[in-house]
């Protein structure tokens, strides 16, 4: 009887050893748990690479803009025709169409994360934050980029009055176009806005 009952306990020890040792399903486990920080990885790079390129585009548009506003390129224009805003805003325009960006996708200005930059007047007396007179965004840019021309963009160290650079600011937001809700949290890739904002120096100062 001794035997018979050593010989159970050695067996019953023997198959759970094998049962603990056994690697079968373990790489199935193993994917379960990999696949989709993998899967995660992947997107996150997607998404990042897509912002990127979008702020790149962003940028460049805001760059034409500017450059635009300050030295338009037309021989054949008459006098009283477009001012700096509307040269601005088509040269926005083409630059997205170029990026493959659509315009409605621009943030109207009143609900920015983050507001335009006051910017001062031309010449106008006072310093950066503290100057008289600023410049609100044209009126008569009809997609939503702020366009601010004539501004003070440099000051120099001595004299700020009458003097430094002046210039035309361009700046935007674009509402991102992925939505992806990221679980438990209130985050969503659709509410972030990325920012386009380039300044433009007066070529004839």
């Amino acid at each position: 009887m001794e035997t018979v009952r050593a010989m159970t306990t050695n067996s019953e020890r023997i198959s759970w050893r094998s049962v603990l040792c056994d690697t079968r399903g373990a790489e199935i486990a193993e994917t379960a748990v990999v696949l989709p920080l993998l899967f995660m990885l992947l997107m996150g790079i997607f998404w990042f690479g897509q912002a990127f390129r979008i702020y790149g585009t962003l940028t460049q548009a805001a760059r034409a803009g500017a450059r635009a506003a300050v030295a338009p390129v037309c021989a054949t224009c008459s006098p009283g025709g477009n001012g700096p805003g509307q040269y601005a805003q088509t040269a926005v325009q083409n630059a997205m169409a170029a990026g493959n960006l659509n315009t409605n996708q621009l943030v109207p200005m009143s609900q920015w994360t983050t507001p335009a930059a006051t910017q001062c007047l031309c010449r106008s007396a006072g310093s950066p934050g503290s100057c008289t007179t600023t410049v609100p965004c044209d009126g008569t840019v009809t997609i939503n980029v702020c366009v601010q021309a004539n501004v003070q963009l440099s000051y120099p160290s001595t004299n700020p009055v009458g003097m430094g650079t002046c210039g035309t600011a361009v700046s935007m937001r674009y509402k991102y176009p992925f939505s992806f809700r990221i679980p438990l949290t209130d985050l969503d890739l659709n509410k972030i806005q990325l920012p386009g904002q380039a300044q433009m120096r007066v070529e004839t100062q």
